[in-house]
């Protein structure tokens, strides 16, 4: 995400309830979105829900901006940010997580994306000359390790005489392509190009060129929309749309200015908290001591992870 490599404010920043009540806010909402998206892609494929999603999130954003009284014309160079933005992050990224969840439990998928400080640091420190510190290599190796353990839980949870674990692995892969995504779309935030727009302005472009490339890319592969009829199918989507896209992006984008990014990071990790605590409950995830034991490096490595992301680089 862009932000600033150093936080500015106290030591006990999230204590205070202007940042701890969002901080909780942004948790609870994206780690439901993970449960709710399972409800979007049985009768409806995974492309055209990601569209309509994002069909109702771009108008409320431009409304928001509009209420805000934010200008949204924006410098041509910002455009260009805001496009590379919509392809990876609202198109590219949804697209792999929405195919990701037919073949994964939610919470698994969430905690796949969660990964996605490794190559946050990979590309910050190719493309932004960001440090890499031992202890960040250290915690991602082990996330990574509890991981491992989990996928293969999932896979020894294939009936026997089924395609091996060939749903695991490629829900795997669908998920990891998702967070390369969003893991480049966070990094190209960060340079000089979208700060000459407002934060709100920028993600209303943003969603607006992912709507269009999601739309093109849903009649290319699924043909003609077919509206559905389901009312639960749309109170789903604009709760995606709404409460988990118009009103957490800009919440959490304001984290990342008032705490840095590193310690915003933390937010990722009770996301997935939050996540797999639903998929346990509402889809059956079943706890073996494998999965106890990955999940546990996984939340341990990914908190090593995240707190050596906060110290500032070498001078």
């Amino acid at each position: 995400m862009s932000a600033p490599l150093q936080s500015a404010s106290a030591p006990h920043a999230l204590l205070r309830p202007a940042i701890a009540i969002p901080f909780v806010l942004v948790a609870l909402i994206w780690g439901s979105t993970w449960f709710v998206i399972t409800g979007q892609i049985g009768d409806v494929s995974a492309h055209w829900s990601v569209a309509w999603r994002f069909a109702i999130a771009t108008p409320a954003m431009f409304v928001l901006a509009l209420v805000m009284r934010l200008p949204l014309a924006m410098p041509r160079r910002a455009h260009g940010l805001a496009m590379w933005m919509g392809l990876f992050q609202f198109c590219g990224n949804y697209t792999f997580v929405y195919l990701a969840e037919l073949h994964l439990t939610s919470g698994i998928v969430a905690l796949l994306i969660g990964l996605m400080l490794v190559p946050n640091a990979v590309l910050g420190k190719i493309m932004l000359g960001q440090p890499i510190t031992p202890r960040f290599a250290a915690g991602s190796a082990v996330a990574i390790a509890g991981i491992a353990l989990l996928l293969l839980n999932e896979a020894q949870a294939v009936p026997t005489g089924a395609r091996i674990s060939g749903n695991v692995v490629l829900g795997t892969a669908l998920a990891l392509m998702a967070m390369l995504a969003a893991s480049i779309a966070n990094v190209i935030q960060a340079g000089p190009s979208g700060k000459g727009a407002a934060l709100v302005t920028l993600l209303a472009w943003s969603m607006l060129y992912g709507t269009l490339a999601n739309l093109g890319l849903a009649w290319l592969i699924d043909g003609p929309p077919v509206i559905p009829r389901d009312g639960a199918y749309w109170l789903g989507t604009a709760w995606l749309a709404i409460v988990g896209s118009v009103v957490t992006f800009p919440l959490y984008y304001d984290l990342v200015r008032k705490l840095g990014a590193g310690r915003a990071a933390y937010n990722g990790v009770l996301v997935v908290v939050v996540a797999m605590g639903i998929s346990t409950l509402l889809e059956g995830y079943r706890w073996t001591p494998l999965a106890m034991g990955g999940a546990g490096l996984a939340m341990a490595g990914l908190l090593l992870a995240l707190r050596a992301r906060s110290v500032p680089p070498a001078q």
